[in-house]
């Protein structure tokens, strides 16, 4: 080889190796939703480690293997928990500990998901125009918010469970899809706005029901929705887990041929008193969403597994009843 070959290799592959990297795909994201935590501890409630020591509950989750955590937002809930100065208190915490964050937008006072999407109580009389500023303007003050606390969100759900739309009547999509696509289109623009770099994410319930997906999809791509990534919500039972982990990873697969997106479970959750039930269901549907074609899918988060006693009715958490997590999330580990 001549100098002059040799010199040339050199200055392509110094011009190469950047690119090269940055396309290298991130990290499988290993989660879970905490929008309880700082309630839970406000509370009196503890954590502790494997071992039995006290610890902080995200240092807990972060030892079993997380990487991401998950925290919804409302508009103005009742003791400003999951409100934004919450969200942006927590979100600093986790970032300090070295999480990716995912933020989730239910654009409610409360909880939203396929059986109830209500209006924030300041927006009730407000009809679809005011509601497509509504969102765009609450979206962008909490990211704001997030942007000058020095976090930047990797991913941000625009809807909670919104498997029949949002923001009750006037964004419910079996009656008008064209107004529910508005809405999501919204807080997709006011996302890259602050954000340009965050995955915006569509998020509906029952991740094996295909029919439900492609309807929805199907209806925002008519519609001209604008969004990145397609999320599913799981809570199999130890009876039936193999058969919906299954076709979940059909619909996953249908999803990424059909409309081009990257998927992921954005909540998993099953019985805590199943604890080794519950490890092989995370760990097959871990291994499945690792498995959908063209490396598209992106990670999984468990909800709420700091749960433990009962909290508010809960039982689907992953902690015991003395605060220290169970086999489940073993599955999380490397």
């Amino acid at each position: 080889m001549s100098v002059a070959g040799y010199s040339v290799t050199l200055v392509i592959a110094g011009l190469l190796s950047p690119l090269s990297s940055s396309l290298k795909a991130a990290p499988f994201a290993k989660g879970a939703d905490v929008g309880w935590l700082s309630q839970m501890e406000a509370s009196g409630i503890k954590f502790f480690n494997a071992g039995g020591t006290p610890q902080d509950g995200l240092q807990v989750l972060q030892d079993c293997g997380m990487n991401s955590i998950r925290l919804r937002v409302w508009v103005n809930p009742a003791g400003g928990w999951c409100g934004q100065a919450d969200v942006v208190k927590m979100a600093v915490r986790a970032k300090n500990l070295g999480y990716r964050i995912m933020i989730d937008f239910h654009y409610s006072d409360w909880w939203a998901d396929p059986g109830k999407q209500n209006k924030p109580a300041a927006w009730s009389s407000h009809r679809i125009s005011q509601l497509v500023t509504d969102v765009s303007n609450h979206t962008t003050s909490v990211l704001t918010a997030l942007k000058a606390a020095g976090v930047t969100p990797e991913w941000v759900q625009v809807g909670n469970e919104t498997n029949d739309g949002m923001l009750w009547p006037d964004g419910r999509a079996s009656a008008n899809m064209a107004d529910f696509a508005r809405l999501i289109t919204s807080g997709y623009n006011s996302v890259k706005a602050v954000f340009p770099d965050a995955k915006v994410i569509v998020h509906i319930s029952n991740g094996y029901d295909n029919g439900l997906f492609r309807w929805m999809f199907d209806g925002l791509k008519a519609n001209g929705g604008k969004y990145d990534v397609i999320a599913m919500s799981l809570y199999p039972t130890a009876e039936n887990w193999a058969t919906l982990n299954s076709q979940c990873l059909l619909n996953m697969n249908d999803m990424v041929a059909r409309y081009g997106k990257e998927v992921m479970i954005s909540e998993v959750g099953m019985d805590v008193s199943a604890e080794a039930a519950a490890k092989s269901i995370l760990s097959d549907i871990i291994a499945k969403t690792k498995s959908v074609s063209g490396g598209k899918g992106l990670g999984v988060f468990y909800w709420e597994p700091e749960c433990h006693n009962n909290w508010q009715g809960y039982d689907k958490g992953a902690f015991r009843n003395n605060g220290s997590p169970t086999l489940a999330l073993d599955a999380f580990k490397p």
